[in-house]
């Protein structure tokens, strides 16, 4: 099992929970936590044990956004660059990638179904890492807030593609413009979370989900319904989704998954899955390649 600095990781059956841990700073996002939460879903994608992820946080907060302990060098790349805990590495030309895009963007490539459990504020970073998540539930005490305009900066964490796609242009602007903090009401009413639920309900409500997720389901046809759905969002014409859902059906088909699926579902029992997504993922992108960064 993993350790982390600033997450904790736990495995519970087939559901991986992963907590975002420094309740002391609101879990405010640093450069040490990025690398972590890259490595926690590099460790579910590996686990064939893992079938559905939760993302929460420790404390009374999901994640206040950035840690703001640099002062007005905060944001400024060049500044952080020179500094023990830069991000050099991370330099492509004369650009350094923003570090909630890069979570973001390893969330979005997860086999798994990511489930965020918004417990407490989130804010900035912490609500963008959230958008690449399959389901949002939140507490009855979460706020939400896409502040980066009261800071002075801009929307990150690839939240331009993301939050378009699940609130609609017009409501994205909205809360990016005026930089508003709003309820957990207001975020279910608009589409941001799938539900609201009372402090102590929230995590039972989002493990029962993980479970009927995990229990029911292929996980194979879980990470193939994922990238299809994810990816095809952004695909100029649904040509492209029946290349790649012909390719799935074919290779599906003729998997032992199916076997089991029809068998178990004509013989009135739970299905016994004997498919891995470690081994037997098929690729079924031929001719899709994601952009390099630029």
């Amino acid at each position: 099992m993993p350790t982390f600095e600033t997450l904790l990781y736990a495995v519970d059956g087939p559901v991986a929970t992963i907590t975002l841990n420094r309740p002391d700073r609101l879990n405010a996002f640093t450069g040490k936590m990025m690398y972590e939460l890259i490595a926690a879903f590099d460790e579910t994608d590996g686990d064939d044990a893992v079938r559905a992820v939760i993302v929460t946080g420790a404390g009374r907060g999901f994640c206040a956004g950035a840690d703001l302990a640099a002062g007005g060098d905060t944001f400024n790349r060049d500044a952080q660059a020179r500094t023990e805990a830069g991000r050099a590495e991370l330099q492509v030309g004369d650009v350094y990638r923003d570090g909630g895009g890069m979570v973001s963007l390893r969330i979005y490539e997860s086999l798994k179904p990511v489930i965020a459990v918004v417990n407490g504020a989130a804010v900035g970073v912490g609500v963008t890492m959230q958008l690449p998540m399959d389901i949002r539930m939140a507490s009855t005490e979460a706020r939400f807030g896409f502040v980066f305009n009261k800071r002075g900066i801009n929307p990150e964490a690839a939240s331009s593609w993301f939050l378009p796609r699940l609130v609609g242009p017009s409501q994205a602007l909205e809360w990016i413009y005026t930089g508003r903090v709003f309820p957990a009401q207001e975020a279910l009413e608009k589409g941001l979370v799938r539900s609201v639920h009372a402090p102590d309900e929230l995590l039972p409500a989002a493990q029962a989900l993980a479970r009927e997720i995990a229990e029911n389901t292929s996980p194979v046809s879980n990470a193939l319904a994922r990238q299809l759905i994810w990816r095809m969002a952004g695909a100029p014409h649904p040509m492209i989704a029946h290349r790649a859902d012909s390719r799935a059906v074919q290779a599906r088909g003729a998997s032992k998954d199916a076997v089991e699926g029809v068998t178990s579902f004509l013989e009135k029992r739970p299905a016994t899955w004997p498919n891995t997504v470690s081994g037997d993922l098929p690729d079924i992108w031929a001719n899709w390649e994601a952009p390099d960064f630029r």
